[in-house]
Order: C-alpha cells, then structure tokens, then sequence
C-alpha cells in the first residue's frame, strides 16, 4: 500500500520532470498524509469528462483520498487513498475514473513500515539513481451529495493505485504504489488509452529501481515535518 510519501523537490523541478509550465505554489512536504493536498499531473482536458482538450499537461492540487462522484458524504475519501491495479475495472470507486481520470501523482520517494519485536520500524523508499517518481493515481471531481445544492467549487480529490510487491520490498508490505516509467506517462495520461494496455503498465517496480532506509520513528505522527524525517538512522540503506 501506500499511506504516506514525501514531495520536498521544489515545484520548478516538478515542472521541468513532468513538463507542466503552470505551478501553483506547493509548499515542501516531508511527511504527506491522506486527506492533505497532494500535487497531480493530468492531462490538460476540456473539464471534468477527462477528454482531451490542447494537449499537454497540468499540475493540480488535489486531496488524497478519492471521493466517488456519487458519494453522499466526503468523508468516504479517507478510506480510498489506495486503489488496487486487480480491481479498478470492476470497483464502483474507481471504474468511471479509471476509465477517463488517470493522473500522475509525483513523489521523491515513499515510506514502509516493518514489524521488529513488536514495533513497527519505518523505512524511507527512494529511487536508488535519484530522481522524482511517478505514482499511477485516479481523480474524481465531487460537488456534493445528490439532491443537495452544488457545492460553490467542486472538490478534486485523487487515490494512489496499488499493486503485488516486488521481491525485493516484499520484506515490508505485500503491496506496493505502481511507478510508471516515464515512457509511459503519456499512455496512462490519455483517456484514449485501450483498458488492455493500461493494465499492463499496473505491475510492480523493477527490483533494482528502489532501496530503502531506515528512519526516525518520527515520522509515525503526522504532526511532524522536516527533512530530519528522511535522514537515515546508523545503518547503511538496504539496496534493492
């Protein structure tokens, strides 16, 4: 799964990486939690149907933790931060999204927690050559409960898709967040996309892509922040 990640490279290099020339302000973030604003990058579209409008691409702030367009109440979003590769066809949730609101949710690395003599000791998750990574996430577009007044703005709220480990995280947790190569942004960004085709970029990370570090068990309270939650304790990272 995927319940906390970290977004501190500064938003003119989320630019350059994504290619979005629109960056709205995005404050650093060491310790991203669900139901807090996340950035996305879909394709820029004619409005909330998810066609295709000039092209290209924009970064949007939205919440993490899909609200479904049918919801009766907003609060469903804290339980679909994550969405499974298996099931995003058949899950009400996440099917029409699927279909036509696909986005990429930028992340400099993740975080994992292991079972240690009856603690839990977190691990950061990085990019072993460096670099930003691309999580595969669906959005929504939320503007109230059916039969009720619109809301003035719709709510944009957004999931991480999720997948089977790979051998070399499975150590951790039995899923991991899909990262698409960034030759494959473009096919999992256009809602004309063939479903087959989409289902093949939902496997898990190469095993050498990725090595993780042992961190400070600060960064279990989501009331803390800093670049001090991704400094590695007195081990060397375990590569992957």
């Amino acid at each position: 799964m995927c319940g906390r990640f970290v977004l501190a490279s500064p938003v003119a290099e989320i630019g350059r990486v994504f290619g979005v020339a629109e960056r709205p302000n995005l404050e650093a973030r060491w310790n991203v939690a669900p139901t807090q604003t996340i950035a996305t990058i879909r394709a820029r579209s004619a409005g909330e149907d998810g066609e295709a409008a000039e092209g290209g691409r924009q970064l949007v702030p939205m919440r993490w933790g899909l609200v479904p367009f049918w919801a009766k109440d907003a609060g469903i979003g804290s339980k679909m931060i994550n969405a499974r590769a298996d099931t995003l066809a058949e899950k009400p949730a996440f099917r029409e999204a699927f279909r036509r609101r696909r986005v990429l949710i930028p992340a400099d690395g993740f975080y994992e927690w292991q079972a240690v003599g009856g603690k839990k000791q977190p691990y950061y998750i990085r990019p072993r050559n460096g670099g930003m990574l691309a999580f595969a996430g669906l959005w929504e577009s939320w503007r109230g409960p059916k039969g009720e007044p619109p809301l003035p703005e719709p709510l944009l709220t957004a999931t991480i898709v999720t997948t089977d480990t790979n051998r070399a995280l499975s150590f951790l947790h039995d899923r991991m967040p899909v990262i698409l190569d960034a030759g494959n942004w473009d096919a999992w960004l256009d809602p004309a996309t063939p479903p087959q085709r989409l289902q093949d970029l939902l496997r898990p990370a190469a095993d050498d892509l990725l090595e993780t570090v042992p961190v400070s068990t600060a960064v279990n309270s989501v009331r803390n922040e800093g670049e001090e939650l991704i400094r590695p304790m007195e081990q060397e990272p375990r590569l992957l």
